[in-house]
């Protein structure tokens, strides 16, 4: 009986389907039950009743729907996509020369890229209370530009829109950073050799041949930044203050302060279908295969 086990398994592992299946189904169930499994509920939750004292009650509306269409939520909405695309334009400009830069040194390419990775070395809790004693009154940049004599008195740099941009980049930036380094760092360099030889000069190289080439990694930087800033609640709450509401704060304070559940779903998903329209857009733009790419 052993052996006719042994000898069915063995056949079914043979079969390359089944040998698919096999290897995809750890992940498969993970996401399944950590991914698929919240969002139904969260599904479920939006088109249900909130409870007297909070959480939901059985029964069907879209009310919580039609709620965050109101002008108030669709402003806060709109302000979010502001401030995320905002973000995403800083941390391009930012990145791309330091992923140009990395890509094309030798010498000191793994120092570089250990420096980009080392604030994943630390909570983003932490990092963002750090900022905190940088922007305060009293604190380093204060300090700096007084001892420096640049200032005559502190500027107010903590619980400002600034404070919260700063914070959003400063989170933000390696995801920006570590695709297009990826992107350059494949690069074909012979094409560049033979732009030069062509005559093309180093401002016309990079428009013409680099640039083109690292638009895959740009995609994919734009949407790891922006996806990530639309839901961050963080640096807006800490930052700023709670000053200035995102869309990530008010789904934050629905579920846990105001106990409205059913509505912070329905923002929730709101927000996710937002998201699968920017994933949408990089299937169709940054997934084409780039030429020159080794």
């Amino acid at each position: 009986m052993g052996r006719l086990r042994r000898r069915l398994l063995g056949w079914l592992w043979s079969r390359p389907a089944l040998q698919g299946w096999t290897l995809i189904a750890p992940a498969g169930g993970w996401l399944l039950l950590f991914f698929l499994v919240p969002i139904g509920i969260m599904v479920g939750y939006s088109v249900m009743r909130r409870g007297i004292y909070g959480g939901v009650e059985p029964g069907f509306t879209l009310e919580h729907y039609a709620r965050f269409f109101d002008p108030l939520y669709l402003a806060i909405l709109r302000r979010t996509l502001v401030v995320s695309a905002l973000c995403t334009l800083i941390c391009l400009v930012l990145g791309y020369p330091v992923a140009y830069l990395i890509a094309r040194s030798r010498r000191w390419r793994n120092l570089l890229l250990f420096l980009v990775v080392l604030p994943f070395w630390t909570s983003f809790l932490v990092r963002t209370f750090a900022m905190i004693f940088l922007f305060r009154d009293t604190g380093l940049v204060n300090t700096l530009l007084l001892r420096l004599g640049l200032i005559e008195a502190p500027l107010t740099l903590l619980y400002t829109p600034f404070a919260v941009m700063a914070g959003l980049v400063y989170s933000f930036l390696p995801f920006m950073i570590l695709p297009i380094y990826a992107t350059l760092e494949r690069q074909d360099l012979s094409l560049l050799e033979a732009a030069a030889v062509l005559g093309a000069p180093p401002a016309a190289r990079f428009r013409r041949v680099t640039l083109p080439l690292s638009m895959p990694g740009v995609v994919a930087g734009c949407l790891l930044v922006f996806i990530p800033a639309l839901g961050s609640f963080l640096p807006s709450d800490l930052l700023g203050g709670a000053k200035q509401m995102l869309i990530g704060n008010l789904i934050q304070n629905q579920f846990a302060a105001a106990r409205n559940w059913p509505f912070g779903s329905a923002a929730s998903l709101v927000v996710m279908a937002t998201v699968l329209v920017g994933v949408l857009a990089y299937l169709r733009t940054g997934h084409r295969p780039a030429p020159g790419m080794r």
